[in-house]
């Protein structure tokens, strides 16, 4: 089973600052009808101004990924991290007990373009950690490239859900399989460009749900990326 979530269904605010879509509920965009999807809590596309960000505000309990697709973002945090994330590096953030953090586009005249992912963690109550990585386009090229995985296999991030994450750049005509264990899901958010997910023709923004499918057969209608998440 397949359940395909258009990109043009998202929740959408333009705050002249921050233009951003909600695949599930978040802030002031509710529909009881998308709260999610397995361990999935959220999935927002931002597009952040030149000079304009997030103040420092908490979070707890929840594995935050946050991925950047174009431009940079400034991330420091209670925990005493300060980084910038740039194009083909993830940041993992272990919320648990509690944290603080702010993100900010330092560009002076470049928006930041980011997918921010929440997770629910395997139990509350976690020690706050940050983690960040980069991932080149030649890993990514071709293959579904591990990111993200409970024991940190393959150099990807240590993530504290049963969760693996994959980034793949593709080609038109470039098929990609991938293989679910019985019992697994999966949800494919397409970052860039056009593929077909079988019979179904998928556009940037558009996410997919699928169930009980042994095999996932993605195939790039052009250049684009996707994000591939395998869940429990």
């Amino acid at each position: 089973m397949v359940r395909v979530r258009r990109g043009e269904d998202r929740g959408h605010f333009d705050h002249g600052w921050l233009n951003t879509y909600h695949t599930f509920s978040f802030a002031g965009y509710h529909d009881r009808g998308q709260m999610g999807f397995r361990s999935l809590r959220v999935m927002n596309e931002d597009w952040i101004g030149a000079g304009r960000g997030f103040g420092a505000h908490p979070h707890e309990n929840m594995e935050i990924v946050t991925y950047v697709l174009s431009g940079e973002l400034e991330h420091r945090d209670s925990l005493g991290t300060g980084s910038t994330i740039r194009p083909g590096e993830l940041q993992r953030m272990t919320a648990g007990t509690g944290i603080v953090h702010s993100e900010f586009n330092p560009s002076s005249t470049e928006p930041v373009h980011l997918y921010q992912i929440w997770m629910y963690p395997e139990r509350a109550g976690l020690e706050p950690s940050y983690e960040q990585k980069a991932f080149s386009e030649e890993e990514r090229r071709g293959r579904l490239r591990l990111v993200a995985s409970p024991d940190g296999r393959d150099g990807s991030l240590s993530i504290r859900q049963d969760a693996r994450l994959y980034l793949a750049l593709m080609e038109g005509g470039e098929a990609i399989p991938h293989e679910l264990e019985p019992g697994r899901y999966a949800w494919v958010q397409v970052l860039r460009g056009e593929v077909a997910l079988g019979e179904l023709r998928m556009s940037a923004g558009d996410g997919a749900a699928i169930a009980e499918e042994p095999t996932l057969a993605i195939r790039a209608e052009g250049p684009a990326e996707v994000l591939v998440f395998d869940l429990p």
